[in-house]
């Protein structure tokens, strides 16, 4: 039995305008009622739209999204967005990537994707080499004189860093050169900062 299209479509700011993507799930067949959306920048972790289309696809269904980037944070994002649909026996079809396709028994896609998951694990190794690399170096320097003042892109490396979640906090810390009180305080800077973004967005409909 032949399911019912769902649609996604995602922009990273408030001011910008859902309506292209939309436009395009429509041609393409994805009722409006089907379509989820959301104004959020995609490398925080909290999709709420995104988790509910999850939550409610059921087997025969498929989810078509305009292209892999309003749907995905990073290739191992992906490919675990993609095995969760799977896993409903449900599909998943970019408009624009027309290689993201599991409607069809094609093995070229599960071909790539195959890839993508090896390319994602060697992503991820290399990352952990150079954060042990990093680790082992500034130990080995120790510390001389005071904190240097944090820098912006200390800030912005460690959020990173800290969403990844491959690493305790202590050694993001150790490896980026701030302290525990810095990061957690931009940390909860970003969190107060989304809850003011919801509140915007809630206000503008």
């Amino acid at each position: 039995m032949k399911g019912k299209l769902f649609g996604y479509a995602r922009t990273s700011k408030v001011e910008q305008n859902l309506d292209r993507q939309i436009d395009q799930l429509l041609e393409y067949g994805v009722h409006k009622s089907d379509i989820y959306t959301e104004q959020v920048t995609g490398t925080k972790r909290e999709r709420e739209q995104l988790d509910k289309l999850l939550d409610d696809i059921d087997a025969g269904d498929t989810v078509v999204v305009v292209d892999i980037t309003r749907v995905s944070r990073s290739t191992k994002d992906l490919l675990d967005i993609v095995d969760k649909i799977k896993s409903k026996g449900a599909n998943i079809k970019s408009l624009k990537d027309t290689w993201l396709d599991t409607t069809s028994d094609n093995p070229y896609n599960d071909f790539l994707l195959t890839v993508m998951s090896g390319l994602s694990q060697l992503e991820r190794d290399l990352i952990s080499q150079r954060t042990k690399e990093g680790l082992a170096s500034a130990r080995a320097r120790g510390r001389l004189g005071g904190r240097p003042t944090t820098k912006k892109q200390d800030i912005e490396r460690a959020l990173v860093l800290y969403d990844a979640g491959d690493l305790m906090v202590n050694d993001i810390c150790e490896l980026v050169g701030i302290s525990k009180p810095t990061l957690y305080k931009y940390i909860n800077k970003r969190k107060e900062s989304e809850v003011i973004d919801k509140w915007y967005i809630k206000l503008s409909y």
